[in-house]
């Protein structure tokens, strides 16, 4: 009987040990993130946590804890977003967006689909590559993620690829904007919808202009929105071609975390928070993306990204440019100069 003891002791003070692991890794990441605002913390962790990987592998007594922060305090971070846009101000981005938003959504989604099968990226990778450089970069991977059970190796991929190309971005498309004299307007269009990451989007913006800033951060953040549609779509196609007698209901399919994530918005737009708060909410997220990209770092077996190869890096760059070239297309065609 003595001997049960332990080992029912030892999984809880691995989980402890390996979120303690994580937080501290996000800690780290958010004070460089600080320094390097244009990569950001998430980025950093994320980083860190396959770094260590390489060195040593966190044994299986910690696996407890990092599949705690990789997939629950994920799905919180997630729903937190929420905190960040109202309904109001997705309205307030203008009508006159919404074809630049959704064409390059679907142009972005259809391309990787075909495109990542003919380049024999497996389907998990492609779809989160997809959805990355469609809507949001990491967040969309975040929420992603748990949806189609992702493996680690394909999340770290995914996320290094978008990352790359967002840092490309910040130093290319202000260059271009100011070459195909865009107005504010225009350019906070084009950097919302063709730059992934936020703070990319809000670097480049910046750099263009605060009206062109504040702009693009509106349509970033209703950009977002497209996240519920696409894995409420996901989890649909899932349960479908996993072969049940019927397919689930639709409560069945919808994660929690989105349907939270639209609560809270719902909320905001109700009682909107004063912009301190604001600001702490979105810090929060920011750290708790961070923990959750630190877990999947750590879990991530680097030997299977080696084996991937190449070829999912030339999808993500052809994405990219195609994305680029039709938010520029469809704001054109629109008036939007």
């Amino acid at each position: 009987m003595p001997a049960s003891g332990p080992p029912g002791r030892r999984p809880s003070l691995g989980a402890v040990l390996g979120v303690g692991l994580c937080v501290a890794i996000a800690a780290a990441a958010t004070g460089l993130g600080r320094l390097v605002p244009i990569v950001g913390a998430p980025v950093i962790g994320l980083v860190i946590g396959v770094l260590i990987s390489l060195r040593r592998r966190p044994g299986r007594s910690l696996a407890a804890g990092l599949h705690l922060c990789s997939h629950q305090v994920l799905q919180v971070a997630v729903a937190s977003l929420g905190l960040q846009l109202t309904l109001g101000e997705a309205v307030s981005a203008g009508v006159h967006s919404l074809p630049v938003l959704v064409g390059t959504l679907v142009i972005c989604l259809l391309a990787a689909a075909l495109l990542g099968r003919s380049l024999r990226v497996r389907s998990s990778l492609r779809t989160l590559v997809g959805v990355g450089t469609a809507i949001c970069g990491a967040s969309a991977i975040a929420a992603v993620t748990p949806v189609i059970d992702a493996a680690a190796e394909d999340v770290a991929y995914a996320l290094s690829t978008v990352f790359v190309f967002n840092a490309v971005a910040v130093v290319v498309f202000p260059l271009l904007g100011h070459a195909l004299a865009m107005s504010q307007q225009a350019f906070g269009l084009f950097a919302g919808t063709a730059i992934n990451d936020t703070s990319s989007v809000v670097a480049a913006g910046s750099v263009y202009g605060a009206g062109a800033a504040q702009h693009a951060v509106v349509v970033k953040l209703t950009r977002t929105l497209f996240i519920v549609p696409i894995c409420v779509g996901l989890a649909l196609w899932r349960g479908r071609w996993r072969g049940g007698a019927h397919l689930p209901r639709i409560w069945e399919l919808v994660p929690w975390f989105l349907v939270a994530f639209v609560a809270i918005s719902a909320v905001v737009s109700v009682v909107p928070p004063s912009p301190s708060l604001r600001s702490l909410f979105s810090a929060a997220a920011v750290f708790l993306i961070t923990i959750a990209l630190a877990a999947i770092g750590l879990s991530t077996d680097t030997g299977g990204v080696r084996r991937t190869g190449p070829r999912p890096l030339v999808l993500g760059a052809a994405l990219w440019v195609l994305v680029s070239v039709s938010s520029l297309a469809l704001a054109a065609a629109s008036g939007i100069r």
